[in-house]
């Protein structure tokens, strides 16, 4: 039987840190999973503050660019004429492409599809599960009769979320748990961030809460509140990321295998991740280096 590599001493080093971190902050792993989610996210908001204090809490919508007023002024820049316009273009034109029956996306939300993405996720009961607002998109295609797109996709599945978050910039985050069943999956979601896993045993508080605002692998390392706010990225100018797709990017870093975009798995996380950014305004489709 293949014995398995003996952990590199400096990834020893970082797990000391981190655990060391988590502690020093108050957010072990045990007491937060007994905690209600108001209480996860007050605790979050605490340790966060206690880190960057003099930040408001509405500056964490731009991640790690946070911490940094000459990143941020770049970041702005930008912004004035992004890089991936004509990703953006792509997705307004399959959102306002009528479907074979007539109908377009627009007739599946309430208000045309405005100031709707900050309730997503949400649970389901007569499913059975959390409802991500990708999963939304292919709910409107497949009652209309078309092909369900593949969650991974950039060119359909992420310009259309490019565009259609976009419609609800400025909304406030407004994520709810309500039931013991979406109680459930808020949980699945919340020991999900804590589990440990892959190779360099790595678990997502071990970056985004214990070295939050730190330098790891020359990227400044973000916060968890306000992760959920302003997806798709598109890094180095063109490269669209939705969040499933960053989480499976996390998982290779840490040579996990990586779970599918949709899965699940990143649905609870998601429902656990976009719970901590409540009160947080939107801003979809941003520049990320």
């Amino acid at each position: 039987m293949r014995r398995p590599a003996s952990k590199p001493r400096s990834t020893e080093r970082a797990g000391k840190l981190v655990r060391g971190a988590i502690a020093a902050l108050g957010l072990a792993a045990c007491a937060v999973c007994a905690a209600a989610p108001e209480d996860d996210r007050a605790a979050f908001v605490r340790a966060y503050q206690e880190r960057f204090p003099g930040i408001a809490l509405e500056r964490y919508v731009n991640g790690a660019l946070m911490v940094s007023s000459d990143a941020l002024a770049q970041f702005d820049s930008i912004m004035e004429f992004p890089p991936f316009q004509a990703d953006l273009d792509r997705g307004k034109a399959l959102w306002e492409a009528p479907f074979a029956n007539g109908n377009t996306y627009a007739g599946c939300f309430a208000d045309g599809g405005r100031n709707v993405a900050g309730d997503y996720p949400r649970y389901d009961a007569a499913q059975g599960k959390v409802v991500t607002f990708e999963m939304a998109l292919n709910a409107c295609r497949k009652s209309n009769g078309e092909a369900e797109y593949r969650y991974g996709d950039r060119a359909t599945m992420g310009v259309l979320t490019a565009h259609a978050r976009s419609l609800s910039d400025g909304m406030r985050m407004n994520v709810r748990v309500e039931g013991k069943e979406a109680l459930a999956r808020y949980e699945q979601g919340r020991r999900f961030y804590y589990t440990r896993m892959g190779q360099l045993n790595f678990s997502c508080a071990s970056c985004h809460l214990a070295q939050a605002g730190r330098i790891l692998r020359t990227e400044v390392i973000s916060p968890t509140i306000g992760q959920a706010t302003h997806w798709p990225v598109f890094r180095a100018g063109d490269n669209l990321n939705t969040l499933h797709l960053r989480m499976r990017r996390c998982m290779e870093q840490i040579r996990a295998a990586p779970l599918a975009a949709g899965s699940e798995e990143f649905n609870d996380l998601e429902y656990f991740l976009s719970y901590q950014s409540n009160g947080l305004p939107l801003r979809a489709s941003v520049y990320r280096k």
